[in-house]
């Protein structure tokens, strides 16, 4: 008995040790980061250089946050907690929003001119949105700029403005772009994430803080997810010119609370493993996509596809390219994926990220750099393309804790004793009504 405890401490010993040693990587993947801005020591490559990129544009993929909203869910004590401030509803986008991503639009139709005709055609272009009332009305802002009616398009002349289809599924079911869809393994990966040491001597750093929100906010701040959330909603209201509480302007904008609400957008693909679940879908689908443009497989053959989603998109792919510099994403900020052919028929494969500069900044892709071979980046990012994600999603015995082990094998035990037991009373009942038959037929029946 001893011996069985001794190895199960042993296991959990190692087990523990080996959680550690992830998380303390994980922890160096997220804060030692590239950066994309203008601060000291960048090795951002100056703008004529992108107009060197060898190759032709063949392809691109967009990936942008929704415009402004009004505040999600404001805070039990908050002083604009009330509908006639907001007349929209609560995260809805805004008519500021709908004009930011209407000038996106725009922008992208001078961006990729090369790739998209003068008037709409499915043939040409695909554009999916999570099941969001405010990305669902941002992709159709942006449609609006992007494709101002002309010619026989015209139907109204009235309205400089034509029905282009966004494509959605609901959040639940979503497993490329919302990342809503279950998945077992990652719950239990951020689970052990936010219980490690490391998560637990964070939140002890900044006890004080999350303590202060909680008091004074008249809600639960227990996570830096919770204060971010608590922290977007003060950013819109100082937006909207709307004077801050005393308490939540000795906190808002300074140090602490704001590295507080950056680093939450790292945590959902904090590892490796956890990207993988995340936004690996995403990321399979779009360097699949690629391979069938460059193959003539693509049906419609389209060459661009836009995706209308979050904050947290950008920060989750930027951070599984391992390209993600702390920080909010901001309003109609975009990511572009860009697929490029030489003269050789070599794919190259070049990422942008267009952040509040007039123009999209290029992002030096880990060991590849600024034009990156297709089948090069698909080595790169290996780790974090899943298999089967469905399958990858299981909870397998290892990942259960022991008490979790123990109750699976006792429930699989007492089902299998009870189904023995079943077919033992149907087998004693078949052989008792065969022996009452036999000793009570009579002779002349039998004859």
């Amino acid at each position: 008995m001893w011996n069985h405890s001794h190895q199960l401490c042993c296991a959990k010993a190692l087990l523990v040790i080996g959680v550690l040693c992830v998380l303390s990587f994980g922890i160096g993947n997220a804060v030692h980061i590239p950066t994309y801005g203008s601060s000291e020591g960048e090795t951002r490559p100056p703008p004529d250089q992108l107009a060197t990129l060898p190759g032709e544009l063949k392809f691109a993929h967009v990936i942008f946050r929704h415009g402004d909203r009004t505040p999600l869910d404001p805070y039990p004590t908050d002083p604009w907690n009330n509908r006639k401030f907001w007349p929209t509803g609560w995260g809805q986008l805004t008519n500021l929003g709908k004009e930011q991503h209407y000038e996106l639009g725009k922008w992208l139709r001078n961006r990729y001119k090369s790739l998209l005709g003068s008037r709409y055609t499915n043939e040409d272009i695909f554009v999916q949105s999570t099941d969001v009332d405010r990305t669902l009305m941002s992709a159709q802002s942006d449609l609006a700029g992007l494709y101002e009616p002309q010619g026989d398009d015209i139907w109204n002349p009235r309205i400089d403005w034509q029905p282009v289809p966004v494509h959605t599924v609901p959040e639940k079911e979503d497993s490329i772009l919302a990342a809503k869809a279950s998945c077992p393994a990652y719950d239990y990966e951020l689970a052990t994430l936010e219980a490690s040491s490391e998560f637990q001597a964070l939140y002890v750093r900044y006890r004080e803080l999350l303590s202060y929100l909680t008091q004074n906010s008249g809600r639960l701040v227990k996570s830096f997810i919770e204060a971010q959330y608590l922290n977007n909603t003060l950013f819109i209201e100082k937006l909207y010119n709307m004077t801050l509480p005393v308490w939540a302007e000795k906190v808002y904008g300074k140090e602490e609370l704001t590295y507080v609400s950056n680093f939450a957008f790292s945590i959902a693909t904090f590892t490796r493993s956890m990207a993988r679940l995340k936004t690996g879908p995403l990321l399979k689908d779009i360097f699949e996509r690629f391979d069938k443009k460059l193959n003539s497989q693509l049906k419609p053959d389209r060459s661009l596809w836009i995706y209308s989603a979050h904050d947290t998109t950008i920060a989750n792919v930027l951070n599984s390219l391992k390209l993600f510099e702390l920080h909010s994403p901001p309003y109609a900020a975009c990511i572009m994926l860009e697929m490029r052919v030489d003269d050789s028929n070599t794919p190259l494969v070049s990422v942008f990220y267009k952040n509040t500069t007039a123009e999209p900044l290029p992002l030096d892709i880990p060991g590849c750099g600024l034009s990156c071979p297709l089948k090069t980046l698909v080595k790169v990012y290996q780790d974090v393309l899943p298999v089967n994600w469905e399958r990858e999603c299981k909870r397998s015995t290892m990942m259960m804790t022991y008490e979790e082990a123990n109750l699976g094998a006792a429930t699989g035990i007492l089902i299998f004793i009870i189904t023995v037991l079943l077919c033992a009373s149907y087998g004693l009942m078949v052989y008792y009504r065969r022996r009452h038959y036999n000793l009570y037929t009579s002779y002349s029946q039998m004859a």
